[in-house]
């Protein structure tokens, strides 16, 4: 029976590995070694490569999901909904860099079912920033432009987050997050608007003591 700190371990190895070399250049001995254990202990805890690969990339989803989704489906305006959903992302994404990365450079070597499911939550995903942006143009707020270009422009820059962001940097996760609303926003809002002040996402916006590069 496995042990959860052991099977963490083999996470935390598992995903740092694979982003350093890539799946498919990492080798169960890889993992073996890296952790002192034998290549066939490494099936007490799991039944394949592509197993690891794939709890690795759905834990980190799923954690998007959780903190993100939540603030979408709110009652809130949209821009406000907006701001919120890139403000927490943003934190997600200083948190699970790797899990993250994975999920998007990744993807390929999963399943033919698990690369669909990614791709089923994803549109799921892209679809409560599309909302937002559809009610933020409804009430006003944003100028009219097309829902789905606009929510893959806000998506594409917070998912790029995670190739440069660094913890030691000198801007927190938040900071980021308040240039990236002030950039897409002064983009999307109706003319005359764009000197208005930016909707603060819940919790006051507080500040983590990360940093980034």
């Amino acid at each position: 029976m496995t042990t959860r700190p052991r099977e963490a371990e083999l996470h935390r190895t598992a995903t740092r590995l694979f982003r350093e070399r890539g799946f498919h250049a990492t080798s169960m001995q890889d993992l073996a070694e890296a952790l002192g254990m034998n290549r066939g202990s490494l099936y007490h805890y799991i039944e394949s490569k592509d197993d690891l690969l794939w709890a690795i990339v759905d834990d980190g989803f799923q954690t998007l999901e959780d903190r993100v989704l939540p603030l979408l489906d709110s009652e809130a305006p949209g821009t406000e909904r907006l701001a919120a959903a890139i403000a927490a992302h943003l934190s997600v994404a200083a948190e699970r860099r790797d899990e993250l990365t994975l999920l998007h450079m990744e993807r390929r070597a999963l399943s033919p079912e698990r690369r669909a499911e990614v791709i089923r939550r994803r549109d799921a995903y892209e679809a409560g920033f599309r909302r937002a942006i559809r009610d933020g143009v409804a009430a006003g707020e944003l100028r009219p432009v097309d829902e789905r270009l606009a929510s893959i422009a806000l998506l594409s820059i917070c998912n790029w987050f995670t190739q440069w962001y660094r913890p030691d940097g000198p801007m927190t996760p938040d900071e980021i997050a308040d240039v990236f609303t002030s950039l897409s926003f002064d983009g999307l809002r109706t003319r005359g608007e764009s000197n208005a002040p930016l909707p603060a996402p819940p919790g006051g916006g507080a500040r983590r003591p990360s940093g980034a590069a």
